[in-house]
């Protein structure tokens, strides 16, 4: 059999990243934002994590996250929704912004920190298709606030749930790590069962 004949692989992979890995800053405000958060609702201290998808279809790897605007161009990064964070007021600077990367062949720096490694939830190429169709569609509002009044701040998890949950996967269903949280995944759960995308 020819290298060309040999038969494409479809997965879609979810990656659980230890919210700060890379990034002592981050890391040390998410553990204050999680021990404030516990003591109101009076539980134990619970693993933060960030979420991102490795999605494979005709032998292409595509991996799609939440990230800071970085400089030079978007596009080069798959960069295909841009969006404010802390406030929409401070968008027009780079340093406020996110973006929404979908880039073939693209690079997560912490997947190798991932928990448990690469999480399969599906090998359906329709699946597989639909999720990566819908990246430029997901909503960006500001990151850290409700303003889709979701019950929970929007965030990188919002839109790993959002894109699953569009490309039809019983996101209800996906199970954190032990002793896991990701703030901002039911907010994209929400958002998606109250707008499917056309055609699901």
């Amino acid at each position: 059999m020819h290298a060309t004949d040999a038969p494409s692989t479809t997965s879609v992979d979810l990656l659980w990243i230890p919210l700060g890995t890379g990034a002592s800053v981050v890391r040390l405000s998410g553990r204050l934002f999680e021990a404030g958060a516990a003591l109101l609702t009076r539980r134990r201290r619970a693993d933060l994590y960030h979420s991102a998808l490795v999605v494979t279809v005709d032998g292409v790897r595509t991996t799609i996250e939440m990230a800071p605007v970085e400089a030079g161009p978007g596009p080069g990064r798959g960069a295909v929704a841009v969006g404010p964070v802390g406030s929409p007021w401070l968008r027009r600077l780079r340093i406020f912004r996110y973006e929404v990367r979908c880039w073939p062949e693209g690079t997560i720096p912490d997947a190798p920190q991932a928990v448990g490694g690469p999480r399969r939830l599906s090998t359906d190429d329709e699946v597989a298709r639909r999720l990566i169709a819908a990246a430029p569609s997901v909503p960006t509002p500001t990151w850290g606030r409700d303003e889709l009044r979701c019950g929970e701040m929007w965030n990188s998890n919002s839109v790993t749930s959002w894109l699953l949950g569009s490309a039809g996967i019983d996101v209800a269903a996906i199970a954190l790590p032990d002793h896991g949280r990701a703030p901002g995944w039911q907010a994209g759960i929400v958002e998606v069962s109250r707008h499917p995308p056309a055609g699901r």
